[in-house]
């Protein structure tokens, strides 16, 4: 069986037919969704897993064990998930040369499905300690599918709609953690006796993804670029795109090819690429944009909505249901940032994201200040939570593996999603371990921190990076060498004159 879109589109299409769509849907339900859903779904079981650690403990040794070693126990379940995702970005790259990006993403599901018989199976055999090998386990297939899944993406989509689909990768992440929030309710799977059952459904997207990927080709840019597959490729894009944009796709990963041919192509190694002084400005662009994802203080919002829907007069009991609100909000962001991509540009949303969060973060500093004032300042709080998620949302947190994907052609694309990979997990794992420390330090005032963040970034954006909308993978090269170009065209003497730089 092999599916075919028949109806044919215009090379100017807006919209991705309906093959494109479901491909998205197949390498992003067991991609960046099971991230997402990992991160949320293990908040729910807390107290539960707690439970559980100290039953076994007490049962193996006779002794109750000390809170100091439960924190440490269910700190490091939750932690390894960070370990295992950074192992798995500084490998994912390589296995998406390998094994290409489909067949990288078909194989990782492997890794989810021992996570989640090892979880399952944790509290039947009494060891607490498959809780944290099934969690290495999924921090490495997150990891992998993180790195992975946006390469897929952007690969198979026309680049009429490459922000749109771009966005996939985003949309399911965040959508990831509200089904896990949702999951974990205690209608649903959060009730003491289903927490394994709770922690073991990562399967589930895993065996969807098995079930709907193989129906769909390999990236058309890998087979002809990397393999040479010529025939494969014109199949793959028939396939995806229709008749009618095949043969302009075609033509431009064939120029894409032959000007990497004239450069000995071949796909680069991280190392490489930092070394590569022609993509410099890109390397130094994303290792900024993946570390102010995780230190721009979305997490400081997270972590402050609990305190500030309390202080609003929401019952705790209530609590969990407004944290799915957030997490609703989000997805909603990243749909809407979706549909504005193609329209407003990469450049306009994450600028305008970044200084929105900026505003947020002195609004909110304001409002936790003054929280006992007045009985209105805790309302104002919680719209300032809903609007940095909505300015997250809306920018960073989806434009920025977009912007990833395009900065690179193809023999360094996959490196630089490792390095993107890495740098992101790495900041993942340092604000988790400093952030506490800051708002012990700080209280409120740390969100002048984030600000200070946040506006740096955005003003870097905004001088920097070229607007990347419409344009083909060659013509974004093109605009950063010709801005390295005229910075190196013109130099000034001492005495202020500008003369023209003699030699390159």
């Amino acid at each position: 069986m092999e599916l075919s879109e028949d109806s044919p589109v215009t090379s100017n299409k807006r919209v991705p037919n309906k093959i494109l769509l479901l491909a998205t849907f197949a390498a992003s339900i067991g991609g960046t969704f099971q991230y997402g859903y990992n991160v949320s779904v293990i908040s729910a079981p807390t107290e539960y897993v707690e439970s559980f650690i100290n039953q076994t403990w007490t049962e193996r040794y006779q002794i109750d064990i000390s809170p100091n070693v439960l924190t440490l126990m269910w700190s490091t379940i939750v932690s390894v998930f960070t370990l295992g995702g950074l192992i798995g970005a500084s490998v994912g790259g390589t296995l998406a040369i390998k094994l290409g990006r489909k067949g990288s993403l078909l194989v990782n599901n492997l890794l989810a499905i021992a996570a989640a018989l090892l979880m399952g199976l944790s509290h039947p055999t009494g060891t607490f300690e498959l809780l944290i090998v099934g969690r290495l386990l999924i921090g490495l297939n997150s990891g992998i599918g993180l790195c992975v899944q946006p390469l897929y993406l952007v690969e198979i989509a026309p680049t009429s709609v490459r922000g749109l689909m771009g966005m996939g990768t985003s949309f399911f992440l965040t959508v990831g953690i509200f089904i896990g929030q949702v999951m974990g309710l205690k209608e649903l799977l959060g009730k003491e006796e289903y927490w394994p059952v709770l922690l073991s459904t990562t399967c589930i997207p895993a065996l969807i993804q098995l079930l709907m990927l193989p129906w769909f080709p390999e990236s058309p840019r890998f087979l002809l670029i990397d393999r040479g597959d010529y025939e494969g490729c014109k199949k793959a894009l028939r396939q995806l795109h229709g008749a009618a944009d095949c043969d302009r796709e075609m033509e431009d990963m064939v120029k894409e090819k032959n000007n990497q041919d004239q450069e000995s192509f071949k796909a680069k190694t991280p190392w490489e690429v930092i070394a590569d002084r022609s993509v410099r400005w890109q390397l130094l662009t994303i290792v900024l944009l993946n570390s102010a994802q995780q230190l721009n203080g979305i997490n400081a919002i997270y972590f402050y909505a609990g305190y500030v829907f309390t202080q609003a007069g929401i019952p705790s009991e209530r609590i969990p249901y407004a944290a799915v609100g957030t997490g609703a909000c989000e997805c909603i962001t990243a749909l809407t940032c979706g549909l504005l991509i193609e329209h407003l540009g990469r450049k306009v949303l994450i600028t305008g994201g970044y200084t929105l969060m900026s505003v947020c973060c002195i609004l909110f500093t304001l409002t936790m200040t003054f929280q006992n004032v007045s009985p209105v300042f805790p309302y104002l709080s919680m719209v300032c939570v809903f609007a940095f998620i909505l300015s997250f949302g809306l920018g960073p947190g989806g434009v920025t593996n977009i912007l990833t994907m395009e900065l690179f052609t193809q023999n360094a694309r996959p490196a630089a999603y490792m390095i993107a990979g890495s740098i992101n997990w790495i900041s993942f794992f340092f604000i988790s371990m400093v952030f506490p420390f800051i708002v012990i330090g700080l209280n409120q005032y740390c969100f002048l921190v984030f600000m200070s963040i946040c506006t740096l970034v955005a003003l870097y954006i905004f001088f920097v990076i070229p607007e990347t909308k419409n344009k083909t993978f060659l013509e974004i090269q093109n605009e950063f060498k010709r801005g390295k170009e005229k910075k190196k065209g013109q130099t000034t003497d001492g005495s202020g004159m500008t003369l023209l730089a003699t030699s390159m």
